[in-house]
């Protein structure tokens, strides 16, 4: 398996994906993608450290707070405390807490605006501003998972361990 179209293929990822690593080198494939998202998906499948790739969607996450309602402090709670779990200074039942009290701050805000979910305006400014923080994601997430760890990862991958 020397193209990273080889280790998408044996991982089940999306066809997308599958044909935009093409005949691309690992390296190349990391450097030039512009989907976080797919970084931080095929990270969790080749096993990186868990509290790397944690601190890698924290930070993902954290360019989404800008559009939490002011006072609403449950997701930006959650993310530091998802945080503070990977730098073993908080428990995983913490973490539950914080992520189940963020969820119903989304459910909130979407209860909320469920009447302007058929403005079309609103539906591409949600589009542009997600096409937006892809391409920001994709920089935080090469980042925080350098090159070298997700070689690593691949490496051993390839050998079963």
């Amino acid at each position: 398996m020397k193209t990273t179209q080889a280790i998408l293929t044996k991982l089940s990822a999306c066809p997308e994906a599958v044909k935009w690593a093409g005949r691309k080198t690992h390296k190349k494939a990391w450097e030039t993608c512009k989907r976080g998202e797919w970084l931080l998906w095929i990270a969790g499948k080749v096993d990186i450290d868990r509290k790397l790739l944690v601190l890698a969607a924290c930070a993902c996450a954290r360019t989404a707070l800008r559009f939490v309602l002011k006072g609403e402090d449950r997701p930006r709670i959650a993310i530091e405390t998802a945080e503070a779990w990977a730098r073993g200074e908080a428990t995983i039942d913490q973490v539950r807490s914080a992520a189940y009290a963020a969820s119903h701050a989304a459910y909130a805000a979407h209860a909320a605006y469920a009447a302007y979910a058929a403005h079309a305006a609103a539906a591409f400014a949600y589009a542009a501003a997600l096409a937006a923080a892809r391409k920001d994601m994709a920089a935080i997430v090469r980042k925080i998972i350098k090159f070298s760890v997700i070689k690593k990862a691949i490496a051993d991958y390839k050998e079963g361990k």
